[in-house]
């Protein structure tokens, strides 16, 4: 597969709820949801040996690199579905800080630059309906919680 600028991407067999797929890899948890046709209320692990807790794979495009044979599994999503940027993303626990939902929005910053953000909320607790957040503050997260994050500066 040519993936532009004359770099290909070598393709490598993996298993997503116990199917074969190929895939180019590396890839992005975009692209895995996408060709195991994942549906928006579940979530795709990364199955991983011994006593280790399995990875969980965001549904964005970061990169992810593949092994061979490499084994992942969807399950229902736990914990509540947030918006953020007009995203839905699934969020698993009961809080969620400045520098989550910044990552969530802007998961791959340019490197070498320091960028602030504005993050605004609604629809939230009744503890917490609407607000703000700056860094090192969090907040508590309901279903449909709504986040806007917006650049505001760079240095």
């Amino acid at each position: 597969m040519n993936m532009g600028a004359g770099v290909s991407k070598a393709a490598v067999r993996i298993h997503i709820d116990r199917k074969p797929y190929e895939s180019p890899n590396p890839t992005t948890g975009d692209a895995l949801y996408t060709l195991a046709d994942v549906e928006a209320h579940r979530q795709l692990f990364r199955e991983v040996e011994d006593n280790h807790e399995d990875e969980l794979v965001p549904r964005d495009a970061a990169e992810i690199q593949l092994h061979r044979d490499e084994h992942f599994y969807s399950q229902k999503a736990q914990g509540v579905t947030i918006i953020v940027n007009l995203d839905e993303r699934p969020w698993d626990k009961r809080r969620i800080s400045y520098e989550q939902v910044t990552h969530l929005a802007y998961p791959n910053p340019p490197p070498g630059i320091v960028i602030t953000y504005t993050v605004e909320y609604e629809a939230g607790p009744r503890v917490n309906p609407e607000g703000s957040l700056t860094v090192g503050e969090s907040v508590k997260v309901r279903e449909g919680m709504v986040f806007s994050v917006t650049e505001t500066g760079r240095s």
